[in-house]
């Protein structure tokens, strides 16, 4: 067998003569080849005769007939050997006696403190080791190498892991070392307790010729070999080639592992996973090289370095470069080194796959251009590429995270490899853009104008060839946009981003120094990339198709955004627009996260100039035309298909470019007016045209694939169009789309399919005649998705005037009503305005003005300028109810976008005229208070208008319908349990449709004063018909708010206001019995007594007559309040009657019976139930006000007195 050829000195020089175990005779000893160990050679077959003898001589514990021939032919192979007599008799000794000796011996020792004293195994040596070895039989030559080895192995335990190196005779003698290695390996056999044999190898690396002992020692224990490899590099050191004791450990285990090649790699996974020995994984790789080497494919060796510094364990990575840099540290060997022998290998294969022809003459740029086919420059082949990736990346580590610094001839190559010229291949694109960061990594390999000279031509060839490169590869992030983000960032001086550039293409954490750019700066800026040639290439980079999140690595949409950053396009007048329009139209989803920055960023470079100096350097926005042509096919509603020319992903994108557009519009317009700039604003035609709602819920479902898209669009909607997010139709909209919708789509027959919006039109006609053919439609159209609905939009819209006339069952108009919030979640505002022109007041010979939506949001109140019919069917003033809803929370919007858009439009001549510091900002103050002031009177004329409609017309009144039933039917199954003919007609009333329509109505306004409590106090204290408090009080929940400011509201100086606050406070007693109403109520009796004292005849007379019944809901909702109401009636009743007292005395018996009653209530209880009394000839033809006035005093009391007396 060869020796190895690599190694420590000592070691070299120790197993030069020496015959080793050749893998064909370890395998043969590991199977029992018994037909491959007779073709061995006598010399092979003497290392192994141990373990052969043991096998012949022993009894075996397989009884089979195989083995027994398989004996046999051992035997016959033994016969023939001299040596075989001397191990027989070696295997004829009492190895139990001298186990006893040697255990005694052991305990000897460690009484002695290890000393070399008297020993039990060994005694009166004559002679040296060697001659007493030569003289002795077999027992005392057992005696001697087991007294010389459990020295060695006491020795090796004591020395706490400092390596020693130990001369013994008897393993160094060249003469009798066969005779030495036959006694170790029966003593290993027969004593394995007293001789571990992972401790025996151990103790085997003190000695001379160690190696080659233990590798017969494991070679006659094949099973042995993964667990002394194991033990051995357990007890290693960390860093091998720093001492002698680590080097021969290493070269003992490659002598192990040449014995056994198999297992050379799952000795190296040991050390890995031990990490000790770097070395020795190091030359078992490079051994695996050489006997695997193959041509083309990445090498072993590369892998495994590669392995260890660019994989995720951080302790295998330090640890590795800690080896990489002590070996740097000593002194340089030559082949001893397994340092010295990687690198060299390396370099070898880096050489190998180098262009073989190639001149060294600098090309000129007119030569190329003269003969554009021909190169002087070799490519480099196919085969070699993914092989000359995977050498720069294994550099790039060893330089970066081990630390290596190569040698001349190292960077010379390297260089030669970076600016090599491959295939236009993926595997090329990548090579080419690792090259290019290694250069930027380690500018420190281009020292000389030579190599800088060819590192320029290089980079020029990259420019002139990406385009090239990336058609014919495929690939479509090419190594071109990372040329140009380099270039941006040297321009903006973000030297941190190209080295964050760098490590991520590289895929390694390395440290570069910003100082170290600075020629690489220098020729980027000045000789390669100048700003202006960035800018104009640029925007010819074809964009991404179908550009996604799928598409990792450096893309020209990473290029375009650090441009727009930088304002490279507008300081050299380039149009991108063009460019990004186009790249937003080919986008997919899982949405690529550079868009919404680009968006954003693109938006800033409209709206702001580069430089205050030239406030015209900005880019031009995209037009609306260009906007239209990717709606038009969600435009109309009919032309939705799957085959979309535009996706779903460009037209949300250009949705959020338009609502940011807008809103950064406005929020720059004192800036840019004082620049004197005017941006364009996109026309509201053009929004009107945007099926916003429909985009926002196709986003809604694919929330994961758009990333933070859909919510950023939520939030400028919620900011500029709150008409689209009211918080009913988002609970609608999950209506629709939740588990009843595929139960309805599971449902869905071919007929309703079938249905067209031109049958719809003709049984809609019909509808006079009959209702069965519209009933059938509608009823089908319920299956249909929100979507597949907007083709019959028009239709249903401007046929809901004929909805209107007497006859048309509830169910048609209900289910209309359905229809149309399905509707309302995709198309709301386009719906909105078919809506309120449809449902226009028919006048005959008038035409009908059809409003747009910018008259709707200008004037709401439009929207209850419709058909006085509408008022009384329910189902419809719902729908006109939810877009009176949405057309205020629009015009708010509109208007305060207006606001800002003028905000400066009169300021200089204000400022002129004012002129005075500190006034500047009152023209703006003035403005919002006006807004304000607008949409106050706005909605609380919309709340008049509703509250109108809650009255009953002439013709209802007629029939008995009272607009306070609700109210008074609580209160009569209060106050009383038999039912009569007034509960029976208010019942009959609850189920007309303006109850409904009142139902409609206060949840409406609830919802208004909930969002702003501001409207119920301007409403309440305009005013509104007093019969209408039972109703507003009783089905608005949110009317108890006005509790808090019906002191200010009794504090009016107007009569009228202070009546109705009394009567709305009656009211809120009933509905809610709290301890703020008591206070209330309490302030409110202590008024009315002192406007008692204050007021004329007149309009005494004017407020406590309307007053009075109030104090009955007091007392109800309060007795403790008994008295103070008690004492104010009488007070009242005598000042009526001593005005009264000059012109007649009639009235002197009715104060007396006022002061009975105070004085005993329950007698006059029985009295005042009486009908009689009740319906008594009283004094009520009387005109005078006081007379009058006492007589409400005498009802109130009583009426009072019965309520208390039925409550006990």
């Amino acid at each position: 067998m060869k020796v190895l050829g690599a190694g420590s000195t000592v070691i070299m020089t120790e197993c030069t003569s020496l015959q080793f175990v050749s893998p064909f005779a370890f395998e043969a000893m590991q199977k029992v080849d018994v037909v491959r160990l007779a073709s061995l050679s006598d010399p092979e077959l003497r290392l192994l005769l141990p373990c052969l003898v043991r096998m012949a001589l022993c009894a075996p514990a397989d009884q089979s007939q195989s083995w027994a021939q398989d004996k046999k032919l051992i035997l016959r192979l033994l016969s023939g050997v001299e040596a075989v007599n001397s191990i027989v008799a070696l295997l004829s000794v009492d190895f139990h006696a001298l186990e006893q000796d040697a255990s005694k011996e052991q305990q000897l020792r460690h009484k002695l403190g290890g000393g070399s004293g008297e020993s039990i195994l060994v005694s009166q040596l004559q002679h040296g080791l060697t001659l007493e070895f030569e003289h002795s039989d077999s027992p005392r030559r057992l005696r001697l190498v087991l007294s010389e080895l459990l020295a060695i192995m006491n020795k090796v335990s004591e020395s706490n892991g400092e390596f020693f190196f130990k001369s013994s005779e008897l393993f160094e003698s060249p003469v009798y070392l066969e005779e030495a290695a036959d006694v170790l390996c029966i003593l290993q056999a027969e004593l394995p307790s007293l001789l571990p044999i992972v401790d025996v190898a151990e103790a085997l690396l003190h000695v001379r010729n160690g190696a080659w002992f233990l590798c017969l020692l494991v070679a006659n224990v094949p099973d042995s070999f993964n667990e002394v490899c194991r033990g051995l590099i357990k007890n290693g050191e960390r860093q091998d080639e720093e001492s002698l004791g680590g080097r021969r450990r290493t070269d003992a285990l490659r002598f192990l592992c040449k014995m056994n090649p198999s297992q050379a790699l799952k000795v190296r996974g040991m050390v890995v996973e031990e990490c000790h020995l770097p070395g020795l994984g190091v030359a078992l790789t490079l051994d695996h090289t050489k006997n695997e080497a193959c041509e083309d494919g990445v090498s072993d060796l590369v892998c495994f370095v590669s392995g260890l510094l660019l994989g995720t364990n951080a302790k295998v990575r330090t640890w590795f470069g800690t080896f990489i840099r002590n070996g740097q540290q000593r002194k340089r060997e030559t082949s001893s080194s397994v340092l010295w022998q990687m690198r060299r290998q390396l370099l070898l294969e880096l050489m190998g796959i180098l262009p073989t022809v190639r001149s060294t003459r600098i090309v000129e740029e007119a030569d190329v251009e003269m003969e554009p086919n021909v190169s002087v420059y070799s490519g480099l082949k196919e085969e070699h590429v993914v092989k000359a990736s995977a050498l720069l990346r294994l550099y790039c580590a060893l330089m970066g995270i081990a630390g290596l610094k190569p040698t001349e001839e190292e960077a010379e190559q390297l260089l030669q490899l970076m600016t090599s010229r491959p295939p236009a291949t993926p595997a090329g694109v990548r090579f080419v853009s690792l090259s290019f960061c290694m250069l930027l990594a380690f500018s420190t390999l281009v020292s000389t104008p030579e190599q800088e000279q060819l590192m320029v031509v290089w980079l020029s060839w990259m420019i002139k060839e990406e385009a090239y490169f990336e058609s014919t590869s495929g690939v479509s992030a090419s190594f071109g946009e990372m040329l140009l983000l380099v270039a941006m960032y040297f321009h903006s001086n973000q030297l941190s981003a190209i080295i964050d550039l760098v490590c991520s293409t590289l895929g390694m954490k390395i440290v570069i120094k910003p100082s170290s750019l600075s020629r690489m700066k220098t020729i980027f800026t000045q000789e390669i990339f100048t700003e202006q040639v960035v800018t104009a290439h640029a925007v010819r980079v074809p964009v991404t198709s179908n550009l996604s999140a799928n598409i990792t690595g450096f893309l020209p949409i990473h290029c375009i955004y650090q441009l727009l950053r930088s304002r490279s396009f507008t300081k050299h007048k380039v149009s991108i627009k063009d460019w990004i329009y186009r790249q937003l139209c080919e986008t997919s989803t899982p949405l690529h996260p550079q868009l919404l920055p680009l968006i954003d960023v693109y938006i800033n470079s409209i709206l702001t100039p580069a430089s205050k100096s030239n406030p015209e350097a900005t880019n031009q926005p995209v037009t609306e035309q260009e906007i239209l042509n990717i709606f038009q096919e969600v435009i109309g509603g009919d032309n939705i298909r799957l085959n979309q020319r535009f996706s779903i992903t460009a037209q949300l994108l250009v949705l959020y470019y338009i609502l940011s557009y807008e809103e950064a519009l406005l929020a720059n317009t004192k800036t840019l007016a004082a620049m004197q700039r005017k941006p364009k604003s996109y026309s509201s035609s053009l929004m009107d045209q945007i099926p916003i709602k429909f985009l926002i819920r196709q986003a809604q479902g694919l929330q994961q694939e758009l990333g933070g898209l859909h919510s950023a669009l939520l939030r400028l909607l919620a900011t500029n169009y709150p008409h689209l997010c009211i918080v009913d139709d988002w609970i609608c909209e999950e209506e629709i789309t939740g588990t009843d919708a595929l139960l309805r789509r599971m449902l869905l027959t071919n007929n309703a399919k079938n249905h067209s919006p031109k049958q719809l039109q003709e049984a809609f006609s019909a509808v006079p005649v009959s209702h069965t053919q519209v009933m059938q439609i509608i009823e089908h159209l319920t299956l249909l998705s929100a979507s597949e609905l907007i083709p019959y939009a028009e239709v249903l819209t401007s046929n809901m005037n004929q909805l209107l006339n007497s006859g048309v069952p509830r169910r048609i108009l209900q289910t209309v009503n359905k229809l149309w919030m399905v509707l309302n979640t995709v198309m709301p505002r386009r719906l909105w305005v078919m809506t309120v022109n449809a449902l226009q007041p028919s006048i005959k010979f008038v035409r009908q003005q059809k409003y747009t939506q910018n008259d709707l949001m200008i004037d709401p109140l439009i929207v209850l300028r419709c058909d006085q019919r509408v008022h009384r069917c329910p189902p419809l003033m719902d729908i006109t109810l939810h877009m009176l809803n949405g057309y205020l929370l629009a015009s708010k919007a509109y208007l305060s976008a207006h606001l800002k858009e003028t905000a400066e439009q009169d300021r200089p001549s204000q400022n002129n005229t004012i002129g005075l510091v500190g006034q500047t900002d009152a023209p703006e103050v003035t403005r919002e208070e006006l807004k304000n002031a607008l949409l106050a009177a706005q909605d609380s004329a919309a709340v008049q208008i509703l509250l109108e409609i809650c009255l009953p017309t002439e013709e209802e009144k007629a029939k008995g319908v009272n607009p306070d039933s609700l109210l008074r039917n609580v209160q009569s199954v209060i106050t009383t349990s038999t039912p009569n003919k007034e509960m029976e007609e208010g019942e009959d009333n609850l189920l007309c449709n303006l109850r409904e329509v009142q139902c409609l109505i206060c949840c409406l306004l609830h919802q208004m004063y909930i969002a702003d409590p501001n409207i119920a106090k301007l409403v309440h204290f305009q005013g509104y018909p007093c019969e209408l408090l039972p109703l507003t009080v009783a089905g608005i929940p949110s009317m108890h708010i006005c509790l808090d400011f019906i002191p200010e509201l009794i504090a009016q100086p107007e009569l009228e206001k202070q009546i109705f606050a009394i009567q709305l406070l009656s009211h809120l007693c009933i509905q809610y019995a709290l301890p703020k109403s008591l206070s209330v109520a309490r302030l409110a009796v202590n008024v009315m007594g002192t406007l008692l004292t204050v007021l004329t005849q007149a309009k005494r007379y004017a407020f406590f007559m309307p007053t009075l019944p109030s104090l009955v809901s007091f007392c109800r909702a309060f007795p403790p309040l008994y008295e103070d109401i008690m004492s104010l009636l009488i007070q009242i009743g005598q000042v009526c009657a001593s005005d009264v007292a000059t012109q007649t005395r009639d009235i002197d018996p009715i104060i007396t019976r006022l002061q009975q009653i105070k004085e005993k209530p329950s007698g006059w209880s029985r009295i005042c139930k009486d009908p009689s009394y009740k319906n008594g000839s009283r004094d009520t033809r009387s005109m005078d006000p006081d007379v009058q006035l006492c007589h409400c005093i005498e009802s109130t009391i009583i009426e009072i007195i019965n309520m208390s007396v039925s409550g006990i």
